[in-house]
């Protein structure tokens, strides 16, 4: 249920544009940005890109962590050092691309498990291109 709505309740919060400040005007204001379009940001409006939540700690020790949004690109190039969304055997992996002997090669972020030949069966479903995190 959603909570009432009051008569002198704006429909949308104020957006601060320097305005609404005391005392002098900020020398810095024509040089404020308005209000930040992420889908427009991240282009997410360009075909072949999703976003994609996180599940898991692989890739934690490079700063992806669990409940993490990637914006991932199914359109782009893979190159070895970037991080790529991997069917294999119909599991969703993610992971760093290596580039070894003329093969693919996947690296997880722990150091334990050692690289993972890229089979002809996986596919490279996509690159990631971003991160979102909700929550710091």
């Amino acid at each position: 249920m959603a909570p009432p709505r009051y008569p002198d309740q704006p429909d949308e919060p104020p957006v601060y544009t320097g305005a609404e400040t005391t005392g002098f005007v900020s020398p810095a204001a024509d040089h404020m940005d308005g209000p930040l379009d992420l889908s427009q940001v991240l282009d997410l409006r360009r075909p072949g890109r999703f976003a994609v939540r996180v599940f898991g700690e692989a890739l934690a020790r490079r700063g992806i962590l669990p409940d993490d949004i990637l914006i991932v690109d199914s359109s782009a190039e893979p190159r070895a050092g970037r991080v790529a969304i991997v069917m294999l055997g119909g599991e969703v992996l993610l992971a760093q691309l290596a580039w070894r002997d003329g093969q693919w090669w996947l690296r997880s972020g722990r150091a334990e498990r050692p690289p993972l030949l890229l089979s002809e069966e996986a596919e490279i479903w996509a690159i990631v291109a971003a991160l979102v995190r909700e929550r710091v």
